[in-house]
């Protein structure tokens, strides 16, 4: 995989460097509430701007379906991005069309534009071949190189990210290659104790992971909704709780051959439950209990790890050696459910291991909870596109890097 380093050795000066970002940012109307895949590809860009490429960067928002919309606009985005490089970002209101086409004619050497979201295109998406391929086309009539930079958008088969590299020159940019480099010490070399905290609402979006983790972890905790069908299997009663009963086999399976291989598989000893899930645009007190995990009674829902789970997590984690973490041990937005995972954050920034944060909600939460991103190893993201990496899969965004 030819590096960005690589690439502007080789000159690009006065080209047209097409970067696939990931700038799929939460917004509140207008408002970005988290910048964190903005500041995080600004070093690809700027190097790029610096060596006097002329840099057109792209990248999706939400799920629009094929069409515009204007919720769902990158115009934000191109002021927050021009904020952070210090330098306007000219911005185009389309992808490949008439303003596209202008905007990318009026760059000069060092300027940045950013492009419309990709998804405001049907091709972008596609499963068709042909028609995937047609969009990819006209990207890259706009450019004459590529730099894959959109970790979080690798495992998706999508023109811009797995059909448009095979029609540039391409290389990898610095957030991919950080990215690549963490999950290999992940899979490749490890040092041990690994333990692996794994939290979100339904084990189903986990079951890959696991099942790949069972072969390489040392321990596994388990929180967040997910863990109430790991309760379950056990033969606890989770009154309220998330359940995907569908999914006691696999799980059952899974806790079988973690102890057959040696594996510790922690599960919470207590949760904190509520009669009702809180409304999070308005984080009254909800009158949280702290109950047994064994012991949830009919009418309440769990919502969190309890204060005995979050020591018991925290002593887990405490001598191991590398950690990942993906997904949030509560209902981290509401007060009253932020504990457990503030728990296992602050674990993570008081442990000497490699610490790892998956990307997606994990990350969201470390920053809405306050936590210095820098005492973390590494915080990915790519929430989806770490898991599957995790999982031994083949990411066609990065095999398209690949020359």
């Amino acid at each position: 995989m030819k590096t960005i380093d690589e690439l502007v050795d080789e000159g690009v000066g006065g080209k047209r460097v097409f970067v696939r970002a990931d700038l799929n940012v939460p917004l509140s109307g207008t408002t970005i509430t988290d910048d964190g895949r903005i500041r995080a590809v600004v070093p690809t860009i700027a190097k790029l701007a610096e060596a006097g490429a002329k840099v057109i960067v792209a990248s999706h928002l939400g799920r629009p379906k094929g069409a515009p919309d204007p919720q769902f606009s990158l115009a934000p985005v191109a002021a927050r991005l021009g904020e952070l490089l210090g330098a306007q970002v000219a911005f185009a209101t389309d992808t490949v069309g008439e303003s596209a086409r202008a905007t990318v004619d009026a760059l000069t050497d060092g300027s940045v534009a950013l492009l419309e979201n990709l998804r405001f295109n049907p091709g972008e998406t596609s499963k068709d071949d042909t028609e995937r391929g047609a969009f990819a086309e006209q990207l890259a009539a706009l450019a004459e190189l590529y730099v894959g930079d959109g970790f979080g958008a690798v495992h998706r088969k999508h023109a811009s990210v797995y059909d448009l590299p095979a029609r540039l020159p391409h290389a990898a940019g610095l957030l991919i290659a950080t990215e690549v480099a963490v999950l290999r010490k992940l899979t490749e070399d490890v040092s041990r104790p690994y333990a692996v905290v794994l939290g979100g609402a339904k084990v189903s979006d986990k079951l890959g992971v696991i099942d790949h983790l069972l072969e390489r972890a040392d321990r596994i905790l388990i929180g967040g909704g997910m863990a109430y069908t790991f309760l379950k299997a056990q033969g606890h009663e989770v009154g309220k709780s998330l359940l995907q009963e569908d999914q006691i086999p696999a799980v059952t399976e899974y806790l079988e051959r973690a102890k057959a291989r040696g594996v510790e598989f922690v599960l919470p000893v207590d949760v904190v439950a509520s009669p009702d899930f809180p409304d999070l645009r308005n984080p009254v007190d909800t009158n949280p209990v702290a109950v047994g995990a064994d012991a949830i009674p009919a009418d309440l829902e769990g919502l969190d790890i309890g204060p005995e789970s979050r020591k018991l997590f925290a002593s887990k984690l405490a001598d191991a050696a590398t950690v990942f973490w993906n997904g949030p041990m509560g209902v981290f937005e509401h007060p009253d459910y932020a504990e457990g995972t503030r728990a296992i954050a602050q674990a993570l920034v008081d442990s000497p291991a490699f610490t790892v944060v998956g990307g997606g909600d994990s990350a969201a939460a470390v920053r809405i909870l306050g936590f210095d991103e820098t005492a973390f190893g590494h915080i990915s993201t790519g929430g989806g596109a770490s898991l599957e990496y995790l999982e031994g899969k083949t990411l066609p965004g990065l095999a398209a890097l690949e020359d």
